[in-house]
């Protein structure tokens, strides 16, 4: 029993996640040598590394560019199931006749009768819901062969007692760009949303391990 306790506690302490830090590298911008400049060419009227869009609308188009989500999150499901299930069953033998007789052992007559009842009601309910409304920016990390980008960002913000912050990444069509070089999260394929913090006030609304142990299915009462 003691070595069950320490496992348990040893493994609920090993699941405690060491919380996130900023300046991720997956998440940070794309570096200027990634982008790949044109190489200059001298002696002509035409220079791609000079080159000015004097028709573009600033929407973002190039590996390194940027691009502000509007985070337009908003879900709610319900769920309810109900089971009712019964069941009665009745046996009866009556006792056997013999030359007009009922046959008896002991003045009791052979006779037999069983009855069972069955029963099971099930009740369940869910729900569920969120919401998360703001803007980041994120940059262009990769345009795919169809024109699909691929954009990744973080923003963190350092308040009183703590940090949070906010993490996405995800497929955005150029089409579905703003004028404004604006796209709601809805828009994005393959998004992926995270919004936390750490510090003090995220500390506080994290259980124990000692209190998830005793709540988990290790614990036996």
């Amino acid at each position: 029993m003691r070595v069950g306790v320490l496992f348990a506690v040893a493994a609920l302490t090993g699941c405690v996640s060491k919380p996130p830090e900023p300046d991720n590298p997956y998440y940070a911008p794309i570096q200027p040598a990634q982008m790949q400049q044109p190489k200059a060419v001298d002696g002509a009227i035409y220079q791609a590394g000079a080159g000015m869009d004097l028709y573009g609308d600033g929407r973002a188009h190039r590996v390194g560019d940027i691009l502000t989500i509007q985070l337009t999150e908003s879900t709610q499901s319900s769920k309810s199931a109900t089971t009712s299930v019964s069941k009665d069953n009745s046996v009866s033998i009556g006792a056997p006749t013999v030359l007009g007789q009922q046959l008896s052992v002991f003045g009791n007559p052979l006779s037999a009768s069983a009855e069972t009842t069955s029963s099971f009601d099930g009740d369940g309910s869910s729900d569920m819901s969120n919401s998360l409304n703001g803007n980041i920016t994120v940059t262009v990390h990769q345009i795919l062969p169809n024109g699909t980008m691929l954009v990744r960002g973080e923003k963190w913000l350092t308040l009183n007692q703590g940090d949070e912050y906010i993490r996405i990444s995800g497929l955005v069509r150029p089409q579905d760009i703003g004028p404004d070089n604006t796209v709601e999260s809805t828009r994005l394929a393959d998004a992926r949303i995270s919004y936390s913090g750490t510090g003090a006030t995220h500390d506080a609304n994290v259980m124990g391990w000692l209190a998830r142990f005793f709540i988990s299915p290790l614990w036996p009462f």
